[in-house]
């Protein structure tokens, strides 16, 4: 089993996009109508609404949608209004004993990942891990913001957004840790999810974003897969969300502990989940070092680095889980 990674520089989406999307597409829509397509809401009730919550993002909206030749359906998901459910499992701790990163792992199943990291300049400068056609699991901006998404482990579903839109709103349109969390606690989402951010003054906060009750910002550095406390008992207890978070907790209030050493903790257990073949597994780790404007992705046997000033065109394949069984990490 393996995950394939492209770094992709396309400023504003042009025909690589669309050479991305008309081979995605099939994968996307057999999701997107899962649940049947009359579930979805129709493309001017989808328009309408990324005007009123996201209008700084029409533009390249309009350009996507043009480049995905206009399909009504396809217009639909790239709004990410009210999409099915879907879950991920992550730990993420945004480290500031030195120059502020933001750390995460993202654990889902490796058949639904987008494999692009991009660098775009639709509103500002961003580079951020794609998912959806256009969103963002994580990523940072030129001004010194990084953001990243972790499920919140509810089973509720309400009416709102996609998350990764919603990240990739943030960094196109924020600045700091403060303008992210009045951003998030603004704009509806789908599902509960714990976004985590973090600027280059050292700021940070995790936000608890909910279908059913308003976003709580809190300030705390590490998140992953519950809120204030597990309110869905399975879930919790295989992605075992509470001792990742303890684990990071205890492992981040260590006076000695540096940086390298916590993003090396992030390549073994607890942190890192080998369960690919139950679709919780880690895709990947990403430091963002927002200061430098630079994001390490890394695995136990290979990393790639980018940064706003080298962003240098590759693909990369990581073997994620031996054929007989055995596996990277040990």
């Amino acid at each position: 089993m393996y995950v394939h990674l492209k770094l992709v520089k396309e400023p504003w989406p042009s025909d690589r996009w669309q050479t991305f999307f008309d081979r995605a597409w099939p994968l996307f829509r057999i999701w997107y109508e899962s649940e049947g397509l009359e579930k979805r809401p129709d493309l001017v009730t989808c328009r309408s609404v990324l005007e009123l919550h996201m209008p700084e993002l029409i533009p390249v909206y309009n350009s996507l949608c043009r480049l995905a030749n206009n399909d009504d359906v396809a217009s639909r998901f790239l709004s990410m209004w009210c999409p099915p459910p879907y879950m991920a499992g992550c730990s993420q701790v945004a480290w500031t004993k030195g120059a502020p990163t933001l750390i995460r792992n993202y654990d889902f199943d490796p058949r639904y990942f987008d494999g692009r990291m991009r660098y775009t300049e639709y509103v500002k400068p961003v580079i951020g891990i794609q998912d959806s056609g256009w969103g963002l699991l994580d990523g940072m901006n030129a001004d010194g913001l990084a953001v990243a998404l972790a499920f919140g482990g509810r089973k509720v579903t309400g009416t709102g957004f996609g998350i990764p839109l919603v990240i990739r709103y943030v960094l196109e349109t924020c600045s700091t840790t403060d303008e992210a969390c009045v951003a998030l606690s603004r704009i509806p989402v789908h599902m509960g999810y714990n976004v985590t951010v973090v600027d280059k003054s050292g700021k940070y906060a995790t936000v608890y974003m909910n279908p059913d009750r308003p976003a709580q910002v809190v300030y705390q550095a590490v998140a992953c897969n519950h809120q204030h406390q597990v309110e869905w008992d399975e879930y919790a207890a295989f992605t075992h969300t509470i001792e990742r978070k303890h684990f990071l907790e205890h492992s981040i209030a260590q006076p000695k502990l540096t940086r390298a050493t916590l993003i090396k903790q992030f390549l073994k257990p607890p942190l890192y989940s080998q369960q690919y073949l139950r679709g919780f597994g880690t895709l990947y780790t990403a430091a963002y070092d927002v200061a430098k404007g630079r994001v390490q992705i890394i695995w136990p046997e290979k990393q790639v680095e980018a940064s706003f000033h080298r962003f240098e065109e590759q693909e990369v394949q990581v073997v994620l889980l031996r054929p007989v069984g055995r596996y990277l990490a040990k």
